[in-house]
């Protein structure tokens, strides 16, 4: 009786240690894949892309696999997005990342709605398929709530479009804080490209690990890691392979 007592607890104790082999070379696998995801790099910028920015880049940098541009025109700082620039960007087989910079209050719904509407809009002029992805960038000094959030993300959520945000996702930051007083749907659904923390411009080659930060319910597919470059007047990115299901 206790040999075969003994013998039970003999095969459940190997039992148990192949499960326990078993979970760790999972969890081994899952941290190996995470380190091994494939992450794409690419640029931003606030000036028309022409074969002379282009050339800028691809000499200075390398080639950039998503381009970062703008829907809306401001005077002395950011010049709209235009078909010529998509067509050439298509052609130099580049993703277009769409960014809507026309917000100087993120507060409120009814501005969070005005604001999708019109990203939608602007979206629609330049014949962009549904599917993509609108980034609403909020800039560090501007006022924000979780009210502009909801409002951003209800409207382009029922568009052909994705419900995206921009900006310095700091952990202390007021956007971090908006963002988590949010409902769970828009926490969880909402794609985030974050410009925090902040390393050095480098090129494509000596990029630094993809280390974004953000909320921790977004999907947090692209990171700004740099910003102004001297040379091109481009910022530098890396992006998760999801983000490519999102871009242009």
């Amino acid at each position: 009786m206790v040999s075969l007592l003994f013998m039970m607890y003999n095969q459940n104790k190997e039992e148990q240690s192949e499960n326990d082999e078993q979970t760790a070379e999972e969890k081994d696998n899952g941290e190996k894949d995470a380190d091994q995801q494939k992450v794409y790099w690419g640029v931003d910028a606030a000036g028309e892309v022409d074969e002379q920015l282009y050339q800028c880049v691809t000499e200075n940098f390398g080639d950039p696999e998503v381009f970062g541009r703008y829907l809306g025109e401001i005077e002395d700082v950011a010049v709209a997005l235009n078909q010529d620039e998509v067509s050439f960007l298509h052609d130099q087989d580049v993703k277009i990342l769409v960014i809507y910079n026309l917000i100087p209050d993120a507060t409120t719904f009814d501005a969070g709605v005005e604001h999708a509407e019109r990203a939608i809009e602007l979206a629609k002029e330049l014949d962009i398929p549904e599917g993509i992805t609108i980034f609403g960038d909020i800039e560090p000094d501007f006022p924000v709530d979780s009210a502009f959030i909801e409002g951003w993300h209800e409207t382009l959520d029922d568009s052909p479009y994705v419900p995206a945000l921009y900006g310095v996702f700091d952990e202390e930051s007021d956007l971090v804080t908006a963002y988590n007083d949010t409902d769970d749907k828009v926490q969880k659904s909402t794609i985030v490209w974050t410009a925090y923390p902040q390393r050095d411009i480098s090129s494509k080659d000596n990029a630094p690990k993809y280390e974004a930060q953000g909320p921790e319910h977004a999907k947090i597919y692209g990171w700004q890691y740099a910003i102004e470059a001297d040379s091109c007047e481009i910022d530098t990115n890396l992006f998760l392979e999801e983000m490519l299901d999102y871009v242009w």
